[in-house]
Parts: C-alpha cells; structure tokens; sequence
C-alpha cells in the first residue's frame, strides 16, 4: 500500500506543471528516489529507461543520449562498466552550491548539485543508479527539470547477460569513450559531445509535464 501510494505521488508532481512548480527541489528529489516508475519506453543494449512525455530523444550514440523538452537538452550518460563492476561511490555536500544533496536508496546511490552557469542560468548535475544527467537552465525552470531528469534517472533497468557480453568485447573496450559520471563538472565547459550522433525516432509517453 505505501509503495502505490508513493507512486501515485510521483505520478502525480510529474503530470501537472503548478505542482512540481510549487514544491522545493527536496520534495521532488525525495519522491523521486523513493517512488519508481516501473514501466520502461526506451530500449537500449544493455539498459532500458523510462521518458515521460513531453520529452524527445534528439541524439543516440552508445551509452550517450541527448534528450530535449523544445527549451533545454539533457545529456544522459549511462556507465555499464561501474554498473558491472558495483563502484562504490561518496558524495560531500557542497556548502557553496546553490543545491546539494546526497541520493539514497538501499543499494542506489548519487548526488545532485546544481550550481550558477552563466547568463543567469544554472548547471544542473543529477547522478543516480550507475548512470547522469546534466541540464543547464533558469531558475525558475530547476523544478521542472529535476523531475524530467529524476523520472528518466529512477527508471533505469539493465539487463546483466547483455552486459556481460557486451563488455566481454574486446573492440568494445577499447573504443569507448570512458565520461566519469562520478565527476561533478561545476561551472566547467562539458556539454559537448566530440563524435557525430546518430538520430533517433521520438518516443513519448502519458506522463506530460506542461
């Protein structure tokens, strides 16, 4: 019963826009990580992943996703090799950032911080589940993001056999391309991609944030 309760809160701060916009980033956080969306929209080799609607995936290339709500993109990055491996991970909270949490949840962990950019917008980092979304936008945007990015983030699933094989490819790695999703970037220049990307269809689903 507590567990449908919690996932009908979630569902309900994602689905309407003067809710999510009249509660504070912990509120959303905090449902987020304790409330997950059990369906998956989105198939990838080795992880799947749930998109609220509202949101199209611009660009795909391996574990890279580049993902827009017509005003902001999110760069996703999914780590299957700290997946597989179980990397332990710690987070400190800065003091100096505008927002800065740890995320828990039985054996998932991660961080958000967000932190001034430039042009009066802000740079949004969330990691959680083996895997990172970072978002520059305005302030009075930053409640809405976060819960694109923590309803993409919580929903996450990975199909172990795949990645067993997969990394059990030696061509595989030794050309990927490692990001540290461990990393928190701050202020620094990283929203770029150095390779081409291969487009994808749009995926939508009933979950719409106005």
């Amino acid at each position: 019963m507590k567990k449908l309760f919690l996932l009908g809160a979630i569902i309900l701060l994602l689905s309407g826009c003067s809710s999510v916009e009249s509660s504070n980033i912990g509120t959303i956080i905090n449902n987020a990580v304790a409330s997950r969306v059990e369906t998956t929209n989105v198939n990838r080799r080795g992880y799947d992943y749930y998109l609220p609607r509202g949101l199209v995936i611009k660009s795909s290339q391996e574990f890279n996703e580049v993902i827009s709500d017509q005003k902001y993109l999110y760069y996703l990055y999914v780590d299957i090799v700290s997946y597989d491996s179980q990397v332990s991970f710690q987070y400190t909270v800065n003091d100096e950032a505008y927002y800065s949490s740890s995320l828990l949840n039985h054996d998932k962990n991660g961080y958000i911080e967000i932190n001034n950019y430039e042009n009066d917008q802000y740079l949004i980092e969330i990691m959680y589940n083996y895997a990172k979304i970072e978002v520059i936008a305005y302030e009075n945007d930053i409640n809405r993001v976060v819960a694109y990015a923590m309803s993409i983030l919580t929903s996450i699933t990975y199909n172990d056999s795949v990645i067993e094989n997969y990394l059990g490819d030696d061509i595989f790695l030794s050309s990927e391309e490692s990001y540290d999703i461990f990393e928190v970037v701050g202020s620094g220049n990283y929203l770029e991609f150095t390779e081409e990307v291969e487009e994808t269809s749009e995926v939508r689903d009933p979950d719409y944030i106005n």
